[in-house]
């Protein structure tokens, strides 16, 4: 937790000027946009064990890059307040999630709803405390190790919020789509004959949400961009934020002073394409920032300084695994998936009762007339596409938001298989598959929230 009598100044100025800001945009609605930023190394000072890849049989050994964690603070002209974290982790737990949001919820007055901490994914980031538990051979000292940096992570980003809400000055908004192209989806394109292929098989979405963020002086303060891409060009022991890392350091390079934010879209079934090499993941971060550049660089949308968002936890139900099937994974499969049965199983006998539905977090912006969909979990891209379709495809659509507890597949891939329909269950420790329900739930309650902040089907 924050040390709050260092920091109560602070904190006293910050709600006099949300108050004094409330006040004056009663009679002066026309008044812009405000927006503060501020970024925090968050790079683990020792090596930890890096999440992302079961493949690993050791902690981490220097770093390629520093890792970040950014926040970005809107208030529109009626006093109305948002934050987005992005981060370069491979995502938040429900638990350091609902800590944080707890706590700026005290110190800032600030609801779900407003407040979206979005993690890029990066497979080049550290193992969180109460994640990834059945993958890495990790003993007691290890974890406790990784216990400590989650409670310096989470104060990080608690200070982080505050100090860029003490930054708020006057702002115009303006949003456009770029494209880039170096995705591909995964299921349909195997990695090994990507380079003989002379066309791409299944959906991908190849769009690059952008926000510029301009001050009175005419200078860029914030640029927040987003893909539907895994950062798993890097596969080594080395932190860094893979191509999202290299593009938002290209962004600040070519726009200094300005802070560059990465989100995470629907990329659960989406990879970079070649990879696995330095150079590949520069290149591609170097791509995408040439892609957000000349978005920057062309026509962008005024947004009007309006704010409306919500937010909801809907159950979506579980089909847990039997013993009968459980023994037989023990029997028949070594490493995270025997683990994994193993734990299940002993849970069971314990007489502890696996969960058969798991409270999801969804969430919509009305950003001025910009649909702005916040979803949890490694969303596919089927999601993203859908939303598009409904709601205009200058929409943004962001997963691994909020808690990232599994992939979240639709009807379709939850049939098919393979690793996210299925496998991917059991490295995230999940008791059994989602339901056939899941998709049709999503939608509906996506449905609902668009009606509550006033977004309209196209």
């Amino acid at each position: 937790m924050p040390d709050k009598p260092i920091k109560i100044y602070g904190l006293l100025f910050v709600s006099a000027l949300f108050f004094t800001s409330k006040v004056f945009a009663e009679t002066n609605i026309s008044m812009l946009w405000k927006a503060g930023t501020a970024q925090v190394v968050i790079t683990p000072g020792e090596n930890l064990w890096m999440a992302g890849y079961a493949a690993r049989n050791q902690p981490s050994e220097g770093k390629i890059h520093d890792l970040y964690a950014k926040a970005l603070v809107l208030e529109d002209s009626y006093g109305s307040r948002s934050v987005l974290v992005t981060s370069d982790l491979l995502g938040f737990t429900a638990d350091l999630s609902n800590r944080i949001r707890k706590e700026l919820a005290s110190l800032l007055d600030l609801t779900k709803a407003q407040i979206i901490l979005n993690a890029s994914h990066t497979h080049s980031g550290p193992v969180l405390s109460g994640a990834l538990v059945d993958i890495y051979p990790i003993d007691k000292e290890e974890w406790d190790r990784i216990e400590r940096y989650t409670q310096t992570l989470e104060k990080k980003i608690i200070d982080l919020v505050i100090e860029a809400a003490l930054n708020l000055e006057p702002v115009s908004i303006y949003a456009a789509n770029g494209t880039a192209r170096f995705l591909v989806n995964r299921r349909n394109n195997p990695e090994q004959k990507i380079e003989y292929q002379s066309e791409l098989k299944g959906p991908s979405d190849y769009s690059v949400p952008v926000l510029k963020v301009v001050k009175k002086s005419g200078d860029i303060k914030a640029i927040i961009f987003g893909h539907a891409c895994h950062p798993v060009v890097l596969t080594g022991y080395q932190w860094a934020g893979d191509y999202p890392g290299f593009a938002q350091l290209e962004l600040e390079k070519l726009y200094p002073g300005t802070t560059a934010l990465f989100f995470q879209g629907a990329g659960a079934d989406q990879n970079p394409m070649p990879r696995r090499t330095i150079p590949l993941a520069r290149q591609h971060g170097i791509t995408l920032a040439a892609a957000v550049d000349r978005v920057l660089h062309e026509k962008m949308k005024s947004l009007p300084s309006s704010l409306k968002t919500a937010y909801k936890e809907i159950d979506l139900p579980l089909v847990p695994i039997s013993e009968k099937e459980l023994a037989g994974i023990i029997q028949e499969k070594e490493g995270y998936p025997k683990q994994w049965a193993l734990r299940m199983l002993e849970e069971r006998r314990k007489g502890i009762t696996p969960l058969n539905t798991y409270p999801y977090p969804i969430q919509i912006w009305n950003l001025g007339g910009l649909p702005l969909f916040s979803l949890g979990g490694e969303l596919v891209v089927d999601y993203a596409l859908n939303f598009k379709q409904k709601y205009g495809y200058e929409s943004f659509v962001l997963g691994y938001s909020n808690d990232v507890m599994a992939y979240i597949p639709t009807v379709r891939i939850l049939n098919e298989g393979g690793y996210e329909g299925a496998d991917s269950q059991m490295v995230y420790g999940m008791p059994g598959l989602w339901s056939s329900e899941i998709e049709t739930l999503i939608f509906k309650g996506v449905d609902e929230l668009a009606e509550k902040v006033d977004i309209q089907r196209r």
